[in-house]
């Protein structure tokens, strides 16, 4: 490994979370000795900032946190510093196609998170919508739904688990964000060390200079990356950090 690593990026579900959602002590004490030594660590995470603020935090200070693959980026005081919304010409496409095949859907949006069993109560145009997904149940409408949505555009479609779908505007993704996030703190994607388990984490392990797979990671995601550690169980999030800090 002949990489300057100098800033690591973490997903968090399926990565620096196990099973159980609980960032472990030993996912915990890599991190804070790789910041001890002076690297930049960043959770990077299709998460809100509600849903991940809390878990986060033990961890102590990160100079930047990126979440909702991208949409939205955060200073080390967890200050807005940038949001990607979609146009919202392009969310009514989405809702029309949540109606014609009766997905279930979820959302992050300025005005709040909803979903199938928690719908908003205003028309689709009144929020400002961040990233939409669908969850389902069979892998045949999953791929009804994402064969119409690549007729789209406009959209950056991934996932999060094998059976969902996750849509940033096209452009907005993990990478996208982490590029920014280093040239404010002067480095290049060649200094980040990136560690995922899915679709939305591929463009980032694919770009920075070293791409992690977890082992529980999806195949394609493994195929895409430099080497793989171990599972979200076996604390790999640790493992791939020692091995930096070995260097």
């Amino acid at each position: 490994m002949d990489k300057d690593i100098k800033l690591i990026a973490l997903d968090m579900d399926g990565t620096l979370l196990n099973n159980e959602h609980e960032i472990s002590p030993e996912n915990q004490a890599a991190i804070k000795k790789a910041k001890a030594q002076g690297f930049h660590v960043v959770i990077s995470t299709g998460r809100s900032l509600s849903t991940c603020k809390e878990i986060i935090e033990p961890l102590g200070e990160s100079a930047y946190l990126v979440t909702i693959n991208g949409g939205e980026i955060y200073d080390q005081n967890f200050e807005l510093i940038e949001r990607n919304s979609f146009d919202p010409k392009d969310v009514r496409k989405l809702w029309d196609l949540t109606q014609k095949h009766q997905a279930f859907f979820w959302s992050s949006t300025v005005q709040g998170r909803f979903n199938s069993d928690d719908p908003f109560e205003k028309e689709v145009e009144d929020y400002e919508w961040i990233k939409y997904g669908f969850n389902f149940e069979d892998e045949e409408l999953r791929d009804t739904v994402l064969e119409e949505l690549k007729n789209h555009d406009t959209f950056e479609v991934t996932n999060s688990s094998p059976l969902n779908l996750e849509i940033n505007p096209v452009g907005i993704n993990k990478a996208t964000a982490l590029r920014k996030v280093s040239k404010w703190l002067n480095l290049t994607m060649d200094n980040v060390m990136a560690v995922g388990d899915s679709l939305n984490d591929i463009a980032m392990i694919h770009e920075a200079g070293l791409g992690v797979a977890m082992g529980n990671a999806q195949d394609v995601v493994k195929k895409e990356s430099n080497w793989v550690t171990g599972t979200n169980q076996e604390h790999g999030v640790a493992q791939a950090i020692e091995r930096v800090l070995e260097k």
